[in-house]
């Protein structure tokens, strides 16, 4: 099998090569896995990080991402903080234009943040906007729309006002959601014009997106690549084979037991960084066990054997997870569960006083469902966890594996969903990135949970001064991992093979990687 392996190997490289030479020959191109088929390309309702990921090569914000992932001038050229950091102030661009040779106004921002909160068309995203004036009250229904914090001073002018001075607002601004909207095309995402450096040339259902240089791009010399092939693939597996084969220059991840093989045999292709971002287990609180009782939810969750997860199952540089909220947020201490400093064989026998005090299984075993979205990682994880349960509480557990957007839709409603694959990844830099995805009336907060303790200390936090911040949201965790609404299980490390001809690619805490950054060097002739 080695053997084989390695001639497999010898025998990419050389269709990787030759591959990327006809394209020297031709015109440029880079061609990217994608993960699953997006969920929408409309910037009200797009949720998964696939959809995010591409909407930031076709579209961009106030302020965007250099290629080290660092926050640095979009469509504004300049901006100044005022009224003591209550409100900022944006110049934009004179040259930003939209694809159709329209200038970007003031006003298409203003269109786009008032739409994200109409009732009508409310986005599922629009609460990373919570700190925005108003913004909160409108969420409420006790304010219309047009008192949110934005307002058009001119053309070029955009003030926006915010509740408290609330410095991370500025990355959100580099998110979907908060970028500006044509006034001709607001419905129909694809056939929208856009103000990014690319625009979606062709698009073919489940095989690939083809993105070409926008020529009215406000930078067009700092685009490098003229042309950008996203494929959407579901499994690493078939990713990996994919690349190997020639017909991708970036996989969007590795298939889960070949992190040591790729190490061996592609080691200048793997790319392995930490970033912000944690993986849990879902648990409905609409759920006649799962919702009612904390004791099973925490027997569940110490039961997990988190170092063979990362180890065996995983193996890939990811940490046990013992909190919501990732470490490596500056000023920020994550509030771990206690139970993390016990050993394994302790936590397990905690489980099983706690799963038994919960009443849980007691008449006959108690059968869970466990769903998560087409993955050969998830699935893995979904095996491993459902071991778990049955060896240490002899709890049962069917597997549900669905196609992504019927995956989201399932965890969005709550209906069938029990426990689910879930988990973030930062917007910006802050805890409340992680933490208000389960406010009561978030709309991504797909396990239905409702803590009074937990929303009060939420919104404390929100009007305390900076020095005191932090420690509100810390026992606002604290809170959370004592009711248990997911059951974190590793932080996130981004992984990648690389084509190591392939420039601009720079691995960052937030794994941002737009494409204008990417060009491919020259073949030798």
């Amino acid at each position: 099998m080695i053997l084989r392996d390695r001639r497999l190997t010898i025998l990419a490289l050389a269709w990787l090569s030759l591959a990327t030479t006809c394209d020297a020959s031709s015109e440029p191109i880079v061609r990217r896995g994608l993960g699953p088929e997006p969920d929408s390309i409309h910037i009200h309702k797009a949720q998964g990080l696939v959809a995010v990921n591409l909407l930031r090569d076709i579209r961009e914000g106030l302020l965007t991402f250099d290629a080290s992932g660092e926050l640095v001038a979009g469509q504004a050229l300049a901006w100044q903080l005022m009224d003591g950091g209550k409100r900022y102030r944006f110049t934009l661009r004179p040259d930003a234009k939209w694809s159709n040779g329209d200038p970007v106004t003031a006003e298409d921002f203003v269109r786009a943040w008032r739409r994200a909160f109409t009732a009508e068309t409310m986005s599922t995203t629009a609460g990373l906007l919570k700190n925005v004036l108003n913004a909160g009250k409108i969420l409420e229904g006790s304010l219309p729309v047009v008192e949110l914090g934005i307002r058009a001073e001119g053309p070029d002018i955009l003030d926006v006002y915010l509740e408290e001075p609330a410095p991370w607002i500025l990355e959100v601004l580099a998110h979907p959601t908060s970028f500006p909207l044509h006034a001709a095309a607001i419905e129909d995402a694809r056939e929208a014009p856009v103000n990014g450096p690319y625009v979606i040339s062709d698009w073919i259902p489940r095989s690939s997106i083809r993105l070409r240089r926008n020529p009215m791009y406000h930078s067009p010399d700092g685009v490098q690549i003229e042309t950008v092939e996203y494929f959407p693939i579901e499994e690493p597996a078939a990713e990996l084979a994919r690349y190997r084969a020639g017909e991708l220059d970036i996989t969007e991840t590795i298939p889960a037991g070949r992190f040591e093989w790729l190490s061996e045999n592609l080691p200048e292709h793997l790319r392995v960084h930490p970033y912000l971002g944690t993986f849990w287990l879902g648990l409905n609180f609409r759920h006649s066990y799962l919702g009612h009782s904390r004791d099973l939810r925490r027997a569940l969750s110490l039961s997990i054997n988190r170092q063979i997860l990362v180890d065996t199952v995983l193996g890939a540089g990811e940490l046990p997870a013992w909190s919501v909220v990732p470490p490596g947020i500056s000023g920020y201490e994550p509030a771990s569960m206690t139970e993390s400093a016990m050993s394994q064989k302790e936590r397990e026998h905690l489980a099983v006083q706690l799963f038994e005090a919960s009443g849980a299984g007691r008449n006959q075993p108690l059968l869970l469902e466990l769903r998560y979205n087409t993955s050969a990682i998830h699935r893995r994880v979904a095996v491993a966890v459902s071991a778990m349960w049955r060896q240490v509480l002899g709890v049962n557990t069917q597997l549900v594996n669905e196609e992504w957007k019927v995956f989201v839709n399932n965890r969005r409603m709550g209906v069938v969903t029990e426990v689910f694959r879930g988990g973030w990844i930062a917007d910006y830099a802050d805890p409340t990135s992680f933490l208000d995805l389960f406010i009561s009336d978030n709309g991504l907060n797909n396990t239905f949970y409702s803590g009074s303790t937990f929303d009060m200390l939420m919104k404390s936090a929100a009007l305390a001064t900076p020095t005191t911040r932090m420690e509100i949201l810390h026992r606002a965790e604290e809170q959370l991992m004592q009711d248990m609404p997911v059951i974190p299980l590793y932080y996130y490390v981004s992984r990648h093979l690389v084509n190591p001809r392939l420039t601009g690619f720079v691995d960052n805490a937030r794994d941002i990687h737009l494409s204008r950054y990417l060009d491919m060097e020259a073949v030798d002739p």
